[in-house]
């Protein structure tokens, strides 16, 4: 019996340290992006603009230019991604707080309707959510980005052109920088190939 005593103290040893090792690993990866490849600078041979119509959570079709006016911050995310989920309390604060100065958050949820309808009734979003499955990876490449991950985030200016990208969670410091650049393309300080250079670099 003394001689068996050691194994068991050996096995339970090893099993431990291999449930451990297996919790960490999730913890690594719940808080990596789901991203398949980083997506370039936005290319240099002029602006973009963006145009696209998605179903919303209300269950009429929303175009892009009902927002034309406003900076548009627009979140691809989805209900399953771990960074998505983090960035929302995030973008909420973000827009009752910069809501008076034209800037406007849009969700674009890249999965099916009904998931999104049941966290939304959880999330209480401040501001509007599309939902697309293939069709809101399509508004991002025929934004002219080759990219295929989340969480991922276009910045938009008020006529509809694309000013930046951004692949990842975003942070405040990040939300902090897109206000500044688009407050000195307003003022006429940065013209906006300035700006998307500036904005590439977050």
């Amino acid at each position: 019996m003394q001689k068996i005593i050691p194994v068991i103290i050996a096995l339970v040893l090893v099993l431990t340290g291999a449930v451990v090792y297996y919790m960490q690993q999730q913890q690594v990866e719940e808080s990596m992006p789901v991203a398949i490849e980083t997506p370039p600078p936005l290319a240099e041979e002029g602006p973009i603009q963006v145009a696209f119509e998605l179903n919303g959570l209300d269950g009429a079709m929303h175009e892009f230019s009902e927002w034309d006016g406003k900076h548009r911050i627009v979140n691809f995310w989805a209900t399953w991604c771990a960074p998505c989920r983090r960035e929302i309390p995030l973008l909420k604060s973000f827009q009752e707080e910069h809501s008076a100065d034209d800037f406007q958050v849009i969700g674009i949820a890249v999965e099916f309707l009904e998931p999104v309808i049941a966290y939304a009734e959880d999330a209480q979003f401040n501001y509007p959510i599309l939902v697309g499955e293939q069709d809101a990876m399509a508004v991002a490449e025929s934004s002219g980005i080759s990219f295929i991950g989340l969480p991922f985030t276009m910045i938009v200016s008020r006529d509809g052109t694309l000013i930046g990208a951004h692949m990842g969670e975003l942070h405040q410091e990040q939300l902090d920088d897109i206000v500044k650049v688009l407050g000195q393309l307003d003022h006429g300080d940065l013209d906006v190939p300035a700006a998307r250079t500036a904005l590439n670099l977050l």
